[in-house]
């Protein structure tokens, strides 16, 4: 096949087309080389989906948090909060902390 007659073939003369070509180089280059190239966003985006999720944890946390402290109102629960978080006691009390050996 001569030149000529490659040069007559439609594909041939679409995919030589100065138009063709700009605009394909312009596809790759904000595809791939670009500082907002498909890459970039899909980190992004994964990123995103993190904080969010992350966020509705801290959310629940902060509910959790919100029902101890309203519980905490109230004296007798406020003392079993101590005792058991702090290992706080009252005066003439002896206190025993049995720790159990996780290693077998």
């Amino acid at each position: 096949m001569t030149f000529k007659q490659l040069k007559e073939k439609k594909s041939f003369r679409f995919l030589t087309n100065k138009y063709f070509i700009i605009t394909l180089g312009f596809a790759v280059w904000m595809l791939f080389f670009d500082q907002n190239s498909y890459e970039t966003h899909q980190m992004l985006n994964n990123e995103i989906e993190k904080l969010e999720s992350s966020g509705e944890f801290y959310s629940k946390e902060i509910e959790q948090d919100r029902k101890v402290i309203k519980d905490l109102k109230n004296p007798k629960k406020l003392e079993k909060f101590a005792r058991e978080e702090y290992h706080m006691k009252k005066e003439n009390e002896d206190l025993f902390l049995i720790e159990y050996d996780t290693i077998k």
